[in-house]
């Protein structure tokens, strides 16, 4: 079954259409935990809002998430400090922690699994980048550890460890959340005007708006076809596996990640840019056939991730000629921690409240790194490729994904069934006439 755990043990609520124009303070597009989050937040502060969003509510990439809380981002504490300095990475890590705290104290109120667990990230070739992360730690004034016996089936150099981070069932969450919140479901946003957003079943004035679409959708402002990829990561969920008490992950990106849910094993790997070749599923079922012999395999999916140029995700104003436009994205594989980083830090910005976050996240910073250079080969390369079925977000050309059945997008992600329909953004709209 390619569906995630999430959607079975949870009923959604269901929200009306849009139908007739709308005036709001505060207009909030998608309907994923970000989009979700920023509602709440603002509810919580008594603004004027509304959410709207094309499909379903956590119907996209939030459904698809392994659902780890929290700070520790892979090693990204010695990159940050190396390249931002110690008061950045020390920021970054409050922040992060903060969110953290937050979901604890919205998750006492509402029945979804929350679980304090350690979080580790383990390296598997040098131990030289463990040293390093637990120097840079160090410095900014955080108490990491040392793991090297790591109860799992696999070759470790060596691992950081966070102490009481947390898990939990993102949907039960979010769906107890999102209950009395003011939602338009199946109401698709068709442009973004000056303060004046045009959907499917009216025209909204809003005097601000928050785009959380996971990728931001509008090209002419803030140039996000070059600050972003996204990436592809694979799951499945194992029964009588392994109780691993807690949550690992490889530090490269390219090995697996652990972390139970109830008497399931979720199992994660196989990850690549959207649109390139990479171990999906296979690698997996190999390990799981050679490590859990006596395991069941019961569903497996897959989720997308916005990458960012410099590990940190963009939360903040669109772009510098945008002041009433705001955009949450680039949560770099972990977004249940900046899913409430950026409704906390929007919700300020939106409210005319200080918040000393507002700078580090900005998505307007530097967009000076390697990973840029990277990203536009990629764009120039697939745009001058001769193809027949190319996205109609830019024009890149499409590759046929063989393991889920899919055209994908290898520029900015954009996905497609065979027949042509839309799987996940930025592109908005489908692409007809694809044939295998």
């Amino acid at each position: 079954m390619i569906n995630s755990i999430w959607p079975e043990a949870s009923t959604a609520p269901k929200f009306e259409a849009l139908k007739t124009d709308a005036k709001t303070d505060v207009l909030i597009i998608g309907g994923g935990i970000a989009g979700i989050l920023c509602a709440y937040m603002l509810k919580q502060a008594g603004a004027e809002y509304m959410l709207v969003e094309a499909d379903r509510i956590c119907q996209g990439i939030t459904r698809n998430t392994t659902a780890k809380i929290t700070a520790q981002h892979g090693l990204i504490y010695d990159k940050l400090l190396k390249k931002y300095g110690v008061d950045a990475a020390r920021m970054y890590l409050e922040a992060n922690l903060t969110a953290v705290e937050k979901y604890r104290e919205l998750c006492s109120q509402i029945d979804c699994y929350f679980e304090r667990r350690d979080s580790v990230v383990y390296a598997a070739d040098t131990l030289r980048k463990i040293e390093n992360e637990l120097a840079a730690l160090e410095k900014i004034g955080f108490a990491a550890e040392f793991a090297g016996d790591l109860p799992l089936p696999i070759s470790a150099v060596g691992a950081v460890k966070f102490r009481n981070q947390a898990q939990f069932h993102p949907l039960k969450f979010l769906y107890a959340l999102a209950e009395n919140l003011n939602i338009y479901e199946h109401t698709k946003v068709l442009a973004i005007g000056r303060n004046e957003v045009i959907t499917s079943g009216g025209r909204i004035s809003a005097e601000k708006t928050i785009v959380a679409t996971h990728f931001p959708f509008l090209n002419k402002h803030g140039s996000y076809f070059f600050k972003l990829y996204q990436s592809r990561s694979y799951v499945i969920a194992l029964e009588a596996a392994q109780n691993v008490d807690g949550m690992y992950i490889d530090e490269s990106g390219k090995g697996l990640s652990f972390r139970n849910y109830k008497d399931l094993l979720l199992l994660g790997g196989g990850s690549c840019r959207t649109g390139k070749k990479g171990g999906g599923w296979q690698v997996l079922n190999e390990f799981a056939q050679k490590q859990y012999p006596d395991a069941k395999e019961v569903c497996r999916w897959a989720t997308q991730d916005c990458m960012s140029l410099d590990g940190m995700p963009y939360i903040g104003q669109y772009s510098k000629n945008t002041p009433n436009l705001y955009a949450a994205t680039g949560f770099n594989k972990w977004g249940m921690s900046s899913a409430m980083v950026s409704a906390m830090l929007l919700s300020d910005l939106i409210l005319g409240k200080e918040n000393e976050y507002a700078e580090l996240f900005s998505p307007s910073r530097t967009v000076l790194t390697p990973q840029l250079a990277v990203n536009a080969a990629e764009a120039v390369i697939n745009l001058i490729t001769p193809t027949a079925p190319r996205c109609p977000h830019m024009g890149c050309a499409l590759k046929y994904n063989k393991a889920e059945h899919s055209w994908d997008c290898p520029c900015h992600g954009s996905r497609f069934t065979e027949n042509g329909v839309l799987l996940d953004n930025p592109a908005t709209g489908d692409k007809r006439g694809i044939e295998v």
